[in-house]
C-alpha cells in the first residue's frame, strides 16, 4: 500500500479466523453522510462479507453510523455498499468464490488521497486445529523473545 494513507479501521480477527490467499484494493460507493461517518471512524464490521452479484461486488453487514449533524437526508446505516473494481478483477474474484470454501472479507478500511478504500481479502476459513497451532507458535515466539531480553539484561 503506497501513497498517502490514513487507516480508519482494521479487521485483526479476520487474519486469525481465515487464511488470506489474495488481497484487492477497491473503492467503495458512499453517500456524503457516510463519508463523514468514515472520517469520524464510526463504522462496525465484525461479520462483514462481500459477494459477487450481477457482475458487481457488494459489501454486506457493514454498519456505518448515522451522522448526528446531518438533516433528514441521512443514510440507511445497514444498506449494501457497492465496491468499485475493474471488470477483470471481478471475473477473477467470481471464479475463485465459486470454489468451495472461499469468501470475500474486508480486511481494512483507509483513506488514500482523500478517498475511502477497502482492502478486500479472498479468504478460506481455518479449522480449529489451525487456530490452536497459530496460538501455540505465537506463545513460543513470545517466550523466546522474553528469554532473549532476559539474557541481554
Amino acid at each position: 500500500m503506497k501513497g498517502n494513507l490514513k487507516l480508519i479501521a482494521g479487521n485483526r480477527k479476520a487474519r486469525f479466523d481465515y487464511t488470506v490467499d489474495d488481497t484487492y484494493e477497491c473503492g467503495i460507493e458512499l453517500l456524503g453522510t457516510e463519508v463523514k461517518s468514515f472520517r469520524d471512524g464510526k463504522i462496525s464490521f465484525p461479520d462483514a462479507w462481500a459477494e459477487v452479484a450481477g457482475g458487481e461486488v457488494w459489501l454486506n453487514s457493514l454498519r456505518i453510523a448515522e451522522n448526528p449533524f446531518s438533516s433528514i437526508f441521512n443514510h440507511n446505516p445497514d444498506r449494501k455498499k457497492k465496491l468499485l473494481l475493474h471488470r477483470e478483477e471481478i471475473k477473477r474474484i467470481a471464479r475463485k468464490t465459486e470454489e468451495k470454501g472461499y469468501t470475500l472479507i474486508p480486511l481494512s478500511f483507509y483513506f488514500r488521497n482523500g478517498r475511502v478504500k477497502v482492502e478486500l481479502g479472498l479468504c478460506k476459513g481455518k479449522k480449529m486445529y489451525d487456530k490452536r497451532a497459530e496460538i501455540r507458535e505465537r506463545d513460543i515466539k513470545r517466550e523466546v523473545s522474553r528469554e532473549f531480553r532476559g539474557k541481554l539484561s
